[in-house]
């Protein structure tokens, strides 16, 4: 381990070589890692004996995909450090430009043994974000969480159209942005952002699909505890959480986690309701979806019970 950070550090103190990348991702696209300041770049420690240090886990996506149920349910695990917000270093440039020390002071602080994991579902589909994460930790193991695509489409419409309804803005509805001239829709970013493949493809050119865990978040709603042993074996963490810290909420209509005696449930914008869509507008975005999954499931080497 002190070999690693000391080669980390040594890294992180000169400019990196670029690997080369596809013309798509050139390098001419994408800034080079900020220089770390003087205050150190793997970890900082505190008076009480916990520290800060850049994570190892990374949950990278997707947006509306369940990745706020998948980090929380992670926390159960005692050896897992989760930083409560999104981070969005590698994402967005006001971030990047602010090098590595902004990125490890926004860690938790670990004990001893623990693993950091931070997530942000925007990193998934971002094209640059694979090239730099690579650049900071080669090793990191990430978690991706899907959903159906068409699913995941309407649930990211519903996210947009409550956050446009409190702000007491215009919304379309949802024909109007699923459909364009009677055909799907190619220029609504929800489903760019469905296209799996598309996105799955860069992130294997700079890490190799065993370093990436493909969490069917589907499944992890129906019934979650199976999903998470998944992510512990990957992990290699001890085995520890098990049946009894879940929950089925009635009134919230999803599941709840149970800690020590103590219970909580996702906030209540989670799990809302869909939108009624005609079943004419559903069978398009099938019919749109089936080549990019099966081209989806011929990258990761598994399938998926998506319509």
């Amino acid at each position: 381990m002190a070999a690693f950070l000391f080669g980390l550090l040594f890294f992180a103190m000169q400019p990196p070589p670029i690997p080369s990348a596809p013309t798509a991702y050139s390098s001419s696209t994408l800034s080079p890692l900020p220089p770390p300041s003087d205050n150190g770049t793997t970890s900082m420690a505190h008076p009480n004996g916990t520290v800060q240090q850049l994570p190892d886990i990374v949950i990278i996506g997707v947006r509306k995909g369940g990745t706020r149920a998948l980090i929380e349910m992670l926390s159960l695990h005692s050896a897992v450090a989760a930083a409560e917000n999104e981070v969005h270093f590698f994402d967005w440039e006001i971030h990047f430009q602010k090098g590595l020390p902004w990125y490890l002071s926004q860690m938790p602080y670990a004990l001893p043994g623990q693993r950091t994991v931070e997530k942000t579902p925007a990193y998934f589909t971002s094209s640059k974000v694979p090239r730099r994460l690579h650049q900071v930790n080669p090793d990191v193991k990430l978690l991706l969480i899907l959903r159906d695509p068409t699913e995941r489409v309407l649930s990211d419409y519903t996210q947009v159209y409550y956050n446009r309804l409190l702000k007491h803005k215009r919304h379309q509805p949802i024909e109007e942005v699923l459909v364009k001239d009677g055909e799907v829709n190619l220029g609504y970013k929800a489903l760019n952002r469905s296209l799996y493949y598309v996105h799955m493809q860069n992130w294997l050119r700079y890490f190799p699909l065993d370093s990436i865990h493909v969490v069917d978040g589907d499944a992890l709603i129906r019934d979650p505890f199976p999903e998470v042993k998944r992510v512990e074996r990957f992990l290699r963490l001890p085995p520890q959480i098990n049946a009894s810290n879940f929950y089925f909420n009635r009134t919230k209509g999803f599941y709840c986690l149970r800690d020590h005696g103590r219970e909580r449930c996702l906030h209540d914008s989670k799990g809302r309701a869909h939108p009624r869509v005609a079943p004419d507008i559903l069978h398009k975005l099938y019919r749109f979806f089936h080549e990019p999954n099966r081209k989806f499931f011929e990258l990761v080497g598994r399938t998926f019970d998506w319509n």
